[in-house]
């Protein structure tokens, strides 16, 4: 049996992961590709890296969630990134090791990282 405080501290680190993927109309979305291919090609660790990182960062207005398939399995694991009233950005083939400098420069500083992009004139 647990004791008291590490059931507390198992809920609030439960209660910080909730709060992260949360569904503000007016936060940036993070879409994680989940289907079978995604989670394949590593969209789980992918996911992960994204919650750890919003989290170490302390970024309050970011909105994580799954996403379905969108047909195009050579790009998996795929992450959109929709600001609130502006176009979506397509990340492709996205590591773990990409997603700091995707919450860097694009969730922080507004810039995309178009090298990762599919559709931005890379």
């Amino acid at each position: 049996m647990k004791t008291l405080e590490e059931l507390k501290k198992i809920r609030d680190e439960a209660r910080k992961n909730i709060n992260v993927r949360n569904n503000n109309p007016n936060d940036i979305k993070v879409l994680i590709g989940m289907a079978t291919c995604g989670i394949a090609a590593g969209a789980r660790q992918v996911m992960k890296e994204f919650i750890n990182q919003v989290d170490k960062k302390n970024i309050r207005n970011v909105t994580i969630t799954q996403t379905d398939c969108a047909g195009s399995c050579e790009y998996e694991p795929r992450v959109e990134i929709i600001f609130p009233g502006n176009e979506k950005a397509t990340y492709v083939n996205i590591t773990p090791e990409k997603v700091s400098r995707i919450i860097d420069e694009h969730i922080i500083n507004g810039n995309i990282v178009k090298e990762y992009t599919i559709g931005w004139n890379n």
